[in-house]
């Protein structure tokens, strides 16, 4: 088993050799995706502990500039970026609104390339929340910044995968995913050569226990209708896929340096267990609380040390049962292909997600079926020749994901 526990902590996980050392100076934090789900979760982890961090920026795609007017007056942040340009203006109308004449005094940036600027400015903490590889370059400009990066954006990192690894130091990256937070947390318990694999645990979205003609058929509505978490449009409906948790796993082998083989996906509906490291001797270890994001955010701007009373806690005096369950591959065959994307090349991954946010784009947009979905990601990755590691860029990179992408479209239009 590669070293990837607290004795050895890889280049590219939170150093748990040092968390004996708290940090308890005001964090700088810079919040990207501020107005989706996590980053309005994580105003309300700064705002519930005052005096433990201080928000620099914020940044948004630009869809709801009243929201994002109003979180800059909230947190008192002095630059703000959107990234579509013609909604510039408004948010600085918007400003003014909230603001009056100190809208003048907030720095606006505009643009594709906006929250890139905004990450490399070198904040104690930056929040990547942003949906979609366009994660990646953000990620990128963080950890050339200095910056700890606290990781929602997993597909920055599984298309990323070795340029994100390479950039990284020891200790840079603190994941926020409520699955990797608490392998994290985990992985304080046992030593590097004490640990036989690593569970994921996946609630099976709306549709477990369903079959493939089950599911032929079913529409937006339903597959936004998660059972235990409140997300946004693509993650719900990566989820209600299973493609999420594929993308977990890859995320959790380049996080922590584990072969694929040596991560397993168990369905646990009631998202109580967060996901768990089993050891050697039989011992598992395992991360509870009641699904509520909050925790792993917080400790994503916080790490190594914990807030006081981030969110209610499992209520042990009441009678509850949690099951887990096998994952039903041939339903949901999702995690089997990025098990073999990360087989295949270092660049299968950033194909598998490509297409897959192509197809997510199009089944909401009612252009296409669920199934077609992981069906056009299949194709995609079959036809991908791969690139080797060592040959890998930025540019190569993005030359394989616009490639994907136009593949996928092709097929998608004749679905």
């Amino acid at each position: 088993m590669p070293d990837h526990t607290p004795d050895h902590t890889p280049d590219h996980t939170p150093d748990h050799r040092t968390e004996q050392v708290s940090d308890q100076h005001t964090r700088t934090v810079t919040l990207l995706g501020s107005t989706g789900s996590i980053g309005t979760q994580a105003i309300d982890v700064v705002r519930a502990h005052p005096g433990r961090f201080r928000v620099e920026a914020l940044s948004a795609g630009g869809s709801d500039v009243a929201l994002l007017a109003q979180q800059v007056a909230t947190v008192g942040a002095r630059a703000v970026a959107v990234a579509d340009d013609a909604r510039a203006d408004d948010l600085r109308a918007a400003l003014v609104e909230r603001l009056g004449a100190a809208a003048g005094d907030v720095e606006v940036l505009a643009g594709p390339d906006a929250a890139t600027e905004l990450a490399g400015r070198g904040s104690d903490v930056l929040l990547n929340g942003i949906t979609g590889s366009v994660g990646l370059r953000p990620t990128l400009a963080a950890l050339a910044g200095g910056s700890t990066l606290a990781l929602a954006n997993k597909e920055s990192l599984v298309v990323g995968g070795s340029l994100v690894k390479a950039a990284a130091a020891p200790g840079q990256i603190v994941p926020v995913d409520s699955e990797h937070s608490a392998i994290a947390q985990a992985l304080r318990g046992g030593a590097r050569d004490e640990v036989r694999r690593l569970v994921l645990t996946a609630s099976g979205g709306p549709f477990r226990g369903r079959s493939r003609d089950d599911i032929k058929k079913v529409t937006v509505d339903e597959a936004l209708a998660h059972p235990t978490w409140a997300m946004g449009p693509v993650v719900t409906v990566n989820s209600a896929s299973l493609m999420n948790k594929g993308l977990e796993l890859i995320e959790a082998h380049l996080l922590f340096d584990v072969p694929a083989e040596d991560i397993t996906v168990v369905v646990h509906p009631q998202s109580v267990v967060h996901s768990m490291v089993e050891f050697h001797d039989g011992s598992t270890l395992a991360q509870a609380s009641p699904p509520d994001m909050r925790l792993p955010i917080a400790l994503g701007l916080s790490w190594p040390d914990r807030l006081d009373v981030v969110s209610p806690p499992c209520d042990w005096s009441r009678a509850a049962s949690w099951t887990f369950e096998p994952l039903d591959e041939t339903t949901f065959p999702a995690v089997g292909l990025a098990r073999a994307a990360v087989a295949a090349s270092a660049t299968h991954p950033a194909v598998y997600n490509a297409a897959n946010e192509q197809g997510v784009a199009a089944f909401l947009g009612g252009r296409i079926g669920f199934l077609d979905i992981v069906e056009t990601v299949e194709r995609v990755l079959a036809e991908h020749d791969g690139v080797a590691a060592a040959d890998v860029t930025l540019d190569v990179v993005e030359g394989v994901e616009r490639w994907a992408r136009a593949r996928a479209d092709e097929i998608l239009a004749r679905s």
